[in-house]
């Protein structure tokens, strides 16, 4: 067996991380949209990965077939999923999170979401994986490193997002009342908090970063009515990593799920498709150690 040089071993380290960083700044973009809207609603939305998809197919839709430029595709794309995502808090969660006195009712709700936009998807637009022309063309070449200008464009969006978002929740205020009612929804509310509005306002934030994550990978990966369900299982992954209804965690379980994806992917691949058997295992095992995720602490 030939063992890799040091200039090789540089490469090739050098190559991982940039794929881990390039992939967990979407990641952690899909977790923070999950996370908030579990912080403010107590809600498993299990229809995140299908709003992903949503926002992929309008920004196939209007960059891709309509000519329009790529980030007005985006803005439609975060517009839409944050209308979607206000008028299901306002019509559907709020009304059942009021009148029922089970838990369970709210994550069979999001369920049947997640299985209409599925439907409504594969009616819309069909089972095919559908593309858009390259954002940027060309690669960067260096000695270690091989990276298309697209992928770090992209990376580069929604590391801005991220920064954005954190700003936005810590110094705007509808960030700091969504703050608030993290942390205690009673007390917000005594305290002048309008509850449902910040609630609607988070779930269609929520959505929206969902949807725009959906926009940015369709130049990248495309998109496919059947990847809803992977993508909630990815977020959900995400969010028990850093802890559930924590930002930062959110953030945190992103670039290690990114991190641990691309390290599998480029050590595991000579043992077939078993990155992800790798992973999950290792999940099972932090959480038996941890499972309340690395910051499971109220989020404020």
């Amino acid at each position: 067996m030939v063992q890799p040089t040091s200039p090789q071993l540089v490469s090739f380290m050098a190559q991982v991380i940039a794929n881990g960083l390039y992939l967990g700044a979407q990641y952690a973009l899909i977790a923070l949209g999950l996370t908030l809207i579990f912080a403010l609603m107590n809600v498993l939305n299990f229809a995140h990965g299908q709003m992903y998809v949503l926002g992929g197919f309008i920004t196939y839709y209007v960059y891709g077939q309509l000519g329009f430029p790529f980030a007005l595709a985006l803005l439609a794309s975060g517009a839409t999923l944050a209308a979607t995502g206000g008028l299901i808090e306002k019509f559907l969660f709020r009304p059942v999170i009021r009148r029922s006195i089970r838990e369970e009712s709210t994550m069979l709700l999001a369920a049947a979401v997640a299985f209409f936009l599925d439907a409504m998807v594969l009616l819309l637009f069909g089972e095919k994986q559908r593309g858009v022309p390259k954002i940027v063309n060309g690669v960067f070449l260096s000695d270690t490193l091989i990276m298309p200008y697209d992928r770090m464009l992209i990376g580069a969006v929604a590391i801005i997002m991220i920064v954005v978002f954190m700003l936005f929740m810590q110094y705007s205020k509808p960030g700091r009342a969504m703050r608030a009612l993290a942390q205690d929804r009673v007390a917000a509310q005594l305290m002048g908090v309008r509850v449902d509005r910040y609630s609607m306002i988070g779930f269609a934030l929520g959505a929206m970063l969902a949807g725009v994550v959906g926009g940015l990978l369709v130049a990248i990966t495309g998109v496919n009515s059947g990847i809803g369900g992977p993508i909630s299982v990815k977020a959900f992954m995400m969010v028990m990593i850093g802890g559930a209804g924590v930002v930062g965690g959110a953030i945190a379980g992103g670039f290690i799920l990114g991190m641990l994806e691309s390290v599998g992917l480029s050590v595991l691949h000579a043992y077939g498709d078993i990155t992800y058997l790798v992973i999950f295992a290792a999940l099972m095992v932090f959480l038996s150690i941890r499972p309340n995720g690395l910051m499971g602490k109220p989020w404020g």
